[in-house]
């Protein structure tokens, strides 16, 4: 898969091309690209995807910005297992916010990138002060292939929907939404080994996520080896809060320094607490991995 950061300067090949922001790469996110690789082998173009950093909403309002299910590294990876080919990482900043409808279709889309159909959520808004929707697109003479929206349990299937369900520890409902549970990735880098110090060393997640879904204690998967994790800010050590995702995998001995892990959330254990003596945070961290022993056994029988 190829990753593009700029409108190529030749255009390319035809393709058929989905627009959004992905976060999270929802059920409704992988019914949209399922219909992109359809409808790309139908015109025998290229399946391609345009999405955007930052967020439109963190450049708009980044003090109110939604909470990021996913690094813009976990959704690439997302697209290149569906079989994407192409990917256009749209800077978001005010030359493009400002980009007028026609700017946007005539010389981003249709010169720029060549395509020939766009896919889209029904409520899909763009251009300058959010101008311009599906109608234009269709007027345009751009293909629009139909979307059926996906519901669950009564209500639309969106990333906002996930990010509650994960707010309020739900991973179950979460998972439902995702078709997978929820995870995070990132390498594993040396920290101050306090876990080791304890007696429960830590693998340390570098975090790309400024403002994740959830916080807390977990019972977790890091590459399919059960694991406890502590995603949070550490307040019984740290001086000053940092965000860190540390992960004590059960049962384990080997070297992780380096490494580029998936983690997997399975089950909510607690909320992060601060404790009065590192006495005590190594007592809650020794029922925190029996805890997840037992969620680990009740799954296998």
């Amino acid at each position: 898969m190829q990753v593009c950061r700029h409108i190529p300067s030749v255009r390319p090949p035809p393709c058929a091309l989905a627009i959004g922001n992905f976060d999270g790469i929802h059920l409704g996110h992988q019914a949209l690209l399922n219909n992109l690789m359809s409808e790309a082998g139908r015109l025998n173009a290229m399946a391609a995807v345009m999405t955007f950093e930052p967020h439109p909403r963190e450049f708009f309002t980044p003090h109110n910005a939604p909470a990021r299910l996913c690094s813009m590294r976990e959704k690439l990876e997302h697209f290149s297992a569906i079989g994407v080919e192409r990917v256009y990482v749209c800077r978001f900043n005010e030359r493009f916010a400002q980009l007028t409808v026609n700017a946007f279709m005539r010389d981003i889309l249709q010169d720029g990138l060549n395509a020939q159909a766009i896919l889209v959520g029904h409520d899909f808004r763009f251009g300058a002060k959010r101008a311009g929707s599906v109608a234009d697109f269709e007027r345009a003479g751009f293909q629009l292939p139909s979307l059926q929206q996906v519901d669950l349990a009564g209500a639309r299937v969106s990333s906002t929907r996930v990010r509650l369900s994960l707010a309020e520890g739900n991973l179950k409902e979460a998972a439902t939404l995702l078709g997978r549970p929820y995870s995070m990735s990132g390498k594993v880098v040396h920290g101050a080994k306090r876990g080791r110090q304890l007696g429960f060393p830590t693998a340390n997640v570098h975090m790309r996520h400024e403002r994740p879904a959830l916080t807390g204690v977990y019972a977790v998967k890091l590459d399919g080896l059960n694991a406890v994790a502590n995603l949070g800010v550490r307040p019984t050590i740290s001086g000053v809060p940092k965000l860190s995702l540390e992960v004590h995998v059960l049962d384990f001995s080997g070297d992780l320094y380096g490494k580029h892990v998936h983690i997997e959330f399975m089950h909510k254990i607690r909320e992060e607490m601060k404790f009065e003596s590192l006495d005590a945070l190594k007592a809650q961290i020794a029922l925190d991995v029996t805890a997840a022993r037992d969620l680990f056994l009740y799954e296998c029988n």
